[in-house]
């Protein structure tokens, strides 16, 4: 019946399970006053909420619906099986999807019909959706996936996934059967990208065929269940005028930013997590010219840099017998030898800040890089902590020398309380004055207030500040008026 993607005979045939009597899909609540004690205990660790008692008609309806999704649960764990026996998995690579699923319908409604599972047409469109999103997606994960509102995914365990839209994080309803379930979603991810996670290596950095990245980290250390973090990234790369629209900064900002990139200032784009230090930087990326040579360099290669000319790197962790390591710092070091025009580190954030500096130096101007920050302040004091790291015994004043002549501005990007992420300073360093290491902002977003729906009211604002890299611009060709510089009063 399904010969073309089906296993050949190669043993006896599969024996017949006994017929299961019929069982609806969303089966009747009993009217006992003991209904609420029958209904399914929390997972492990999660804490039932204090909530008021709901009305008799709303919780039957509650208590019905987890059932019939309860029900379908199990359905998806037995059909899941019987594919896994009857598909050739082997063909599933050449199938379209339309073929595909049309196999995967007509072997279910084989299975239910032998079951004597009764189900409504919507409940069976969605039981194959789901079957196929498990032989050729990441299961329960797919729809979270194919949301655009949906920013980050984050599972703690298989029956707890929060997600993140418009900055504010949410529980879904969306589970997984169990960890088993989980971990084989998480095996299939990493496996992807020649990388494993176990027992022995219990965490991973991976990235999804899309190019959104992938953290997991798995049970010794993760105590409740799998722990998985994925930080979707847009199919349509932001530029500056998107993000000015969204109000990240503003036009005069993104004129500033414009002449930087393009008279090649070295940039280091500081903030917090899920700040938007990678969509900044792929957006200032757009300003460099097509005929220079761009290497990035990444732990998990992630950004999407809109030139022609780039050389993409990726760091790898060691094998299984602790060997082949290979770390961003290695791959600095031999980019240096490749003759690049500028250099592009995803996030410094340990030794290879040193050879990054040296790069900054030493002629390839107009290299940039993301660090982990409050402030731009705070910024420099982090480039210190990891040159220290490096293990090379400097002096202080030669260490914030070094900072001082490598690094020309610093773009802090922060994520508000409300969920909105804005250009919160641009700020420049202009030398050493003694031991100190000097900066001067031009621009800053200030907060005036609070909406009656929690919203931040606040407005970008320049210092009055005139650049120290004006005379740059002009020689390059950027006449930035004067106004820009001027503060709203």
């Amino acid at each position: 019946m399904f010969s073309r993607f089906k296993k050949p005979e190669t043993g006896p045939a599969r024996p017949q399970t006994a017929p299961a009597p019929a069982v609806s899909a969303s089966p009747a609540l009993p009217k006992t006053a003991g209904a609420a004690a029958m209904q399914k205990a929390p997972p492990p660790g999660l804490a039932p909420a204090r909530t008021a008692p709901r009305p008799p008609a709303e919780a039957a309806a509650a208590d019905k619906e987890r059932k019939r999704k309860d029900r379908l649960q199990e359905l998806k764990v037995e059909l899941h099986k019987r594919l896994l026996e009857n598909l050739n998995l082997a063909a599933l690579e050449k199938a379209s999807e339309a073929s595909l699923k049309s196999e995967i319908a007509a072997i279910s409604a084989e299975a239910l019909d032998e079951m004597s599972v009764a189900l409504s047409a919507q409940d069976r469109g969605t039981l194959n959706q789901e079957l196929y999103d498990e032989v050729m997606g990441l299961g329960p994960l797919e729809p979270l996936l194919k949301d655009e509102t949906v920013n980050d995914i984050l599972v703690n365990g298989p029956h707890r996934i929060f997600v993140e839209r418009g900055g504010k994080l949410e529980l879904s309803d969306i589970t997984f059967k169990d960890e088993r379930h989980l971990m084989r979603i998480i095996d299939k991810i990493v496996s992807a990208v020649g990388r494993r996670v176990d027992e022995s290596n219990p965490y991973c950095d991976a990235r999804l065929a899309d190019g959104s990245r992938f953290n997991c980290m798995v049970p010794p250390v993760a105590v409740d269940g799998s722990l998985v973090s994925i930080r979707k990234f847009k199919k349509d790369k932001l530029g500056i005028p998107d993000l000015v629209n969204f109000g990240a900064f503003t036009e005069e900002m993104a004129l500033y930013l414009e002449a930087a990139v393009s008279t090649r200032l070295n940039i280091i784009v500081s903030g917090g997590t899920g700040s938007g230090k990678t969509t900044t930087l792929n957006a200032l990326s757009g300003f460099i010219d097509n005929r220079e040579r761009v290497l990035t360099i990444e732990d998990t290669a992630e950004l999407q840099l809109q030139q022609v000319h780039v050389g993409r790197m990726e760091s790898r962790p060691p094998n299984v017998e602790g060997k082949g390591a290979v770390t961003q710092r290695d791959c600095l070091r031999n980019a240096l030898r490749m003759r690049p025009d500028r250099i592009i580190v995803g996030e410094t954030r340990g030794e290879e800040v040193i050879d990054m500096l040296q790069a900054m130096n030493t002629g390839h101007d107009g290299s940039m890089t993301t660090i982990h920050a409050n402030n731009p302040r705070d910024g420099i004091s982090r480039l210190e902590n990891m040159v220290a790291m490096a293990g090379i015994d400097m002096p202080l004043k030669a260490v914030r020398s070094q900072i001082a002549s490598a690094v020309n501005l610093i773009v802090q990007a922060s994520r508000l309380q409300d969920g909105s992420r804005r250009m919160t300073s641009i700020t420049e360093i202009t030398g050493m004055e003694g031991e100190v290491i000097s900066m001067q902002e031009i621009f800053r977003y200030e907060r005036l207030g609070l909406a009656p729906d929690g919203r931040i009211i606040g407005r970008f604002n320049a210092t009055g500040v005139r650049s120290h890299y004006s005379e740059r611009f002009k020689q390059w060709g950027f006449n930035l008026p004067a106004a820009i510089y001027e503060p709203i009063v």
